[in-house]
């Protein structure tokens, strides 16, 4: 509906023209989906907006547009409500046109971008030598989502993986290392990540307490930035390792990213302090050099810095991600930049983004944004952590999502006495599994906080993934039980908009480009999946009510022909939320 709502805008725009004259013209129409069914499919308050500038009452204004707004091609007669507003119902006939149309569109309707813009997305983002845990699935679910969204609206991605691959952890590590397991610094494998873990514990606490191997530490940082040949040889046996073990997770999860680190940008650091230094925005503070910041200060009250080279000559994460955002633009050639992290990071990407803005590195054209999140909580209502009150590896959440599933399956298999390959089950289990877990957390409005609970994510019913998936799986059963192959009833079946659970349905199937196109601008996946659920609710009342394989002719094609549409519609929504469908539950 993104063409339906375009054209009635430029009706609009004419009505308002030959009613009150051409300074009129480009006026903001405020044309949105009615909120309730008896005003019908659209509402315009744009009366109300024009009433102080006219000096005339919203409705009389109202009235003046609708006598001048030729929209009888697409709506019933237009009607003016309540103070001022103009209603308009979309015409039976106009409808099924559209749907005919979307029938016959491999992108269902779904409009590409008129300027297709180069994109930088950049999240996951773990830490070399750490697990992934359950903080990174947010920002890996959140990022997909948004960078798979974004593709289909025909816009050039670049999906970045900001690893933390470089730093003080890392002489720590090595240093650790060359004393307690020197192999795993010359032998591929000879660690998994989860040892790497506990002796990166036990490294830190040797830093914090021991003066000797701290500078030992410090010495191994340094010959890692000098290249010093075993040190780097060390460095590069972690970071691999670390990749192979967050590779099986993306794998679980359908994620492709591109590794660009903190190391890659390290040697562009130096240059990114003397530009700022050139454009007369350094300050020396304490020996260090940062740039003090407009609408930030201190609990004092003083202006805050944002330091970009320490005291002791060593650069930070901000100095990082200023040599990052400054190599997007330069060398990506990024038109929009979004960073999603969590709600924590917001100040910090604030202060980045207004010392890079004063630099003058951001030209006109280019979009910065920073896409928060809020904390993965318990049913408890804290911060979701292990018994032990460790962290939870995103490895073992997403195999108890399985393992659940699983069990799921083989109890609704007995109750309906199948008997199905253990192939079947596992694949079954695996796509309701990890499909639950992404998709709980993608319908909640990202910037809040929200519950985990398997049981909630896992029920078929409510908003979930195993509702969505259970009705693509019961039109592909109406499918198998009358024989019936989609594909072969052609993009000219005609389709009949009789009963109103068939005109409600056709309507909201109209509307998945205007949803997409929503969520290109503000970023919010949870606004795909309130329309996905919303359309399986609508199908199944649809469904019950209207006969489909008992219908007559030509109700029966036109009834299959929505089905068929409904079904290509849910499968198109979930792929880009990273869910794939089944064709049996």
């Amino acid at each position: 509906m993104d063409a339906t709502l375009e054209q009635l805008k430029a009706r609009f725009d004419q009505a308002l023209v030959a009613a009150f004259g051409t300074e009129y013209a480009g006026t903001e129409t405020i044309l949105v989906p009615a909120s309730n069914p008896k005003f019908g499919d659209y509402q315009s308050n744009v009366a109300l907006s024009l009433a102080k500038k006219l000096g005339q009452p919203p409705r009389v204004i109202a009235e003046q547009v609708v006598q001048h707004l030729d929209v009888a091609d697409i709506c019933e007669p237009p009607t003016v409500a309540g103070p001022g507003f103009i209603n308009l119902t979309l015409k039976l006939a106009y409808l099924e046109a559209q749907l005919r149309a979307i029938q016959a569109d491999l992108r269902l309707g779904v409009m590409k971008a008129k300027m297709p813009k180069r994109v930088v997305v950049d999240f996951s983002s773990p830490n070399i030598a750490k697990e992934m845990h359950v903080g990174h699935l947010r920002s890996t679910i959140i990022g997909d989502c948004i960078a798979r969204i974004l593709e289909f609206r025909d816009h050039d991605v670049l999906r970045l993986n900001h690893v933390g691959d470089w730093g003080t952890q890392f002489g720590m590590l090595i240093a650790y290392l060359r004393e307690a397991y020197p192999e795993a610094l010359s032998t591929a494998n000879a660690l998994d990540l989860g040892d790497l873990v506990t002796l990166y514990r036990q490294a830190k606490q040797r830093f914090d307490r021991d003066e000797v191997f701290r500078e030992t530490a410090r010495q191994e940082v340094v010959k890692l930035q000098a290249g010093a040949e075993d040190t780097r040889r060390a460095w590069e046996l972690l970071c691999e390792q670390s990749r192979l073990e967050f590779q099986v997770i993306y794998d679980l999860l359908d994620v492709h990213l591109v590794e660009r680190g903190e190391s890659f940008y390290n040697p562009l650091l130096p240059s990114v302090v003397e530009d700022l230094d050139r454009t007369g925005l350094l300050v020396e503070d304490a020996g260090a050099k940062c740039v003090f910041l407009e609408g930030f200060t201190n609990r004092e009250g003083e202006p805050l810095p944002l330091i970009v080279q320490k005291a002791d000559g060593g650069y930070n994460y901000a100095t990082t991600d200023l040599a990052a955002l400054r190599y997007r633009i330069q060398q990506d050639r990024a038109n929009r930049i979004i960073y999603v992290t969590d709600a924590g990071q917001a100040n910090h990407f604030t202060q980045v983004f207004q010392v890079a803005q004063r630099a003058g590195w951001i030209p006109d054209d280019v979009q910065l944004e920073h896409v928060p999140f809020g904390l993965v909580l318990g049913e408890d209502g804290k911060k979701l952590k292990t018994r032990s009150g460790e962290t939870v590896r995103l490895r073992d959440l997403l195999d108890e999502a399985i393992v659940r599933a699983r069990t799921d399956v083989e109890s609704r298999l007995k109750e309906e006495g199948r008997v199905e390959t253990e192939e079947f089950k596992e694949h079954v289990a695996k796509v309701i599994g990890i499909s639950a877990v992404k998709y709980a957390d993608l319908s909640q409005n990202r910037t809040s906080n929200y519950i985990f609970s398997y049981d909630k994510m896992l029920a078929l019913q409510g908003n979930t993934a195993p509702y969505m998936l259970y009705a693509y799986v019961r039109i592909q059963g109406i499918s198998r039980k009358g024989k019936i192959n989609f594909e072969q009833l052609g993009a000219d079946a005609k389709i009949l908009l009789q009963e109103e659970t068939e005109l409600t349905l056709a309507k909201h199937l109209l509307q998945l480009s205007e949803i997409l196109g929503g969520v290109e601008e503000d970023l919010l996946p949870n606004r795909l999946c309130q329309y996905l659920f919303e359309l399986s609710q609508k199908f199944n009342q649809f469904y019950d009510r209207c006969p489909v394989l008992q219908a007559e002719e030509p109700l029966r094609t036109s009834r299959l022909a929505l089905c068929d549409l409904t079904a290509r519609t849910l499968k198109l929504g979930l792929s880009l939320l990273g869910i794939p469908v089944l064709e049996r539950m």
